[in-house]
């Protein structure tokens, strides 16, 4: 979340006298009544999202997550 954003929800559960965690639970709560049912999928898997991504955006993931490839040699001692 960016630091407006923050701000502005900090903001205002200071001006409702609440904590910034029930304000975001009352948000998020109010925001799940909106959903029509039936609009959100459940899904066991990742097929809809297969060639979603340009190559590019694939290229970004690849080099973003490459980290986590690597075995840190101190954990494993």
């Amino acid at each position: 979340m960016d630091e407006q954003a923050l701000a502005q929800l900090k903001s205002q559960a200071e001006h409702e006298g609440s904590s910034l965690n029930s304000l975001v639970l009352r948000l998020l709560q109010g925001a799940a009544t909106q959903i029509e049912p039936g609009r959100l999928k459940k899904f066991d898997d990742l097929d809809a999202l297969a060639n979603q991504w340009s190559e590019d955006e694939a290229l970004d993931f690849e080099r973003n997550t490459a980290a986590f490839a690597e075995v840190d040699a101190a954990l494993w001692n």
